[in-house]
């Protein structure tokens, strides 16, 4: 009873090793769990990669989130393919500033989101930033990081150029230090001042200004006062000028007193002066003119001579009135 046999010490030793699944130390080797494969010292060793490659490995690692996969919806699917290299659609959403990812994430389970003319619901998918057409409901989406878009307001005195061999200021003055070369979309004249667009889109800034897209300016003028009921008729109708007929799309006034009043002007056309030489048909010339939206951006609480970032909604909207 005080000393165990011999044999019946390794045979319990021999079912212990068998619960565990590996074998003790000894004449076989180190004890291990793994079915008896020893492992393989060196092999995938990171560090014998070469710096590009684990810089490759770390982007690939930050990029991968497991938690995507349990959060794909299992009930739906579809057939996009992904842009090899690409990088997820919610963080291409969420970089544009459409939302944040985890509500960009919403949006794609919901359906919402396209990629080249694609529903995409899974949250995986690849996409190129700035190839890849996203639409999410159905209005496309400026991902590409390069691509810059700006309203300034313009104060009286300045030409719309971005450079003047006259030395006059420019827009470039207030356009602030961009490596980019940034377009104006459409002018004003030098005393009119207002909401002008700085962008390097060169395909939306000839859009925005091509009459076939038919993309509304607004303007506020000061006109002599008050003005009858039947200059405003006329206007409305239509006023024949020297170079054509112009139509606006809305005309009213705004404040009818004397001996000044403010009248509002809306039309898509983009000829030199236009509303000056409208106004000067009717008998009642501008004396102070302002630009104050192009199609739906406005100036709001924007400050004569000082410049903002349209947000992600905004460009989204100048692209849907373009017709893109």
């Amino acid at each position: 009873e005080r000393s165990e046999r011999p044999e019946r010490r390794e045979g319990r030793r021999f079912e212990e090793r068998s619960e565990r699944g590996g074998r003790p130390a000894g004449r076989g080797g180190p004890a291990r769990g793994d079915g008896g494969r020893a492992p393989q010292k060196g092999r995938g060793s990171e560090r014998e990669l070469s710096r590009e490659a684990r810089a490759r490995l770390k982007a690939l690692r930050s990029e991968f989130d497991p938690a995507d996969e349990d959060r794909r919806p299992d009930d739906e699917r579809d057939s996009y393919q992904n842009v090899p290299g690409g990088i997820r659609l919610q963080k291409a959403l969420a970089q544009a500033g459409v939302a944040s990812r985890r509500a960009s994430e919403e949006l794609i389970a919901d359906g919402r989101v396209t990629v080249d003319g694609q529903v995409v619901r899974r949250f995986g998918a690849r996409v190129d930033p700035e190839r890849s057409e996203i639409r999410v409901d159905g209005m496309l989406v400026n991902t590409a990081p390069d691509r810059l878009y700006y309203a300034l307001n313009k104060p009286r005195g300045v030409v719309s150029t971005m450079w003047d061999p006259e030395g006059r200021p420019t827009l470039s003055d207030y356009a602030g230090q961009t490596e980019e070369r940034l377009f104006h979309v459409g002018r004003l004249d030098t005393e009119t001042e207002g909401l002008i667009l700085l962008t390097n889109d060169g395909e939306l800034a000839n859009r925005l200004t091509h009459p076939r897209y038919k993309v509304v300016k607004t303007y506020i003028a000061k006109v002599p006062g008050p003005v009858p009921r039947e200059v405003v008729r006329e206007v409305r109708k239509g006023v024949e000028l020297d170079d054509g007929p112009v139509e606006v799309d809305s005309f009213r006034v705004v404040e009818n007193l004397e001996p000044r009043a403010l009248v509002e002007i809306r039309l898509h056309e983009g000829r030199k002066h236009i509303v000056r030489r409208l106004m000067e048909a009717v008998d009642h010339p501008v004396a102070d003119l302002a630009r104050t939206q192009v199609g739906p951006i406005g100036l709001g609480t924007l400050k004569t001579g000082t410049m903002r970032a349209l947000t992600a909604q905004e460009v989204s909207e100048l692209y849907a009135a373009a017709g893109m």
